[in-house]
């Protein structure tokens, strides 16, 4: 059984729009487009097969916190991650005003 989460520093460039991304073991989606890969059964394991793309889809608050709801493009798999400090805020505004 593996550990619910799993600390990796990895750099790596967004397979959406192509930005570098220097990650720092937490980092799990791109700052810029803010979308997100399906390589994680739990944080940081790299076990899902998937690979698929994981679209923002909506905002959520939960516990006082903003998280971005992503939705993988190829299976369709949800998963809720925290809003990071460096992360497009003028998109985040987008997204959150599709959902009303």
């Amino acid at each position: 059984m593996t550990k619910k989460f799993q600390r990796n520093i990895e750099n790596f460039k967004c397979e959406n729009c192509g930005n570098e991304v220097t990650g720092n073991g937490y980092t799990n989606h791109c700052p810029k487009c803010l979308y997100s890969k399906h390589v994680d059964i739990n944080p940081g394991d790299r076990a899902s097969s998937c690979g698929g793309l994981m679209e923002p889809i909506s905002i959520e608050k939960k516990n006082g916190e903003e998280r971005i709801i992503h939705r993988c493009k190829k299976c369709g798999f949800e998963k809720a991650n925290k809003i990071e400090k460096d992360d497009n805020f003028d998109l985040i505004i987008e997204i959150s005003k599709k959902q009303k």
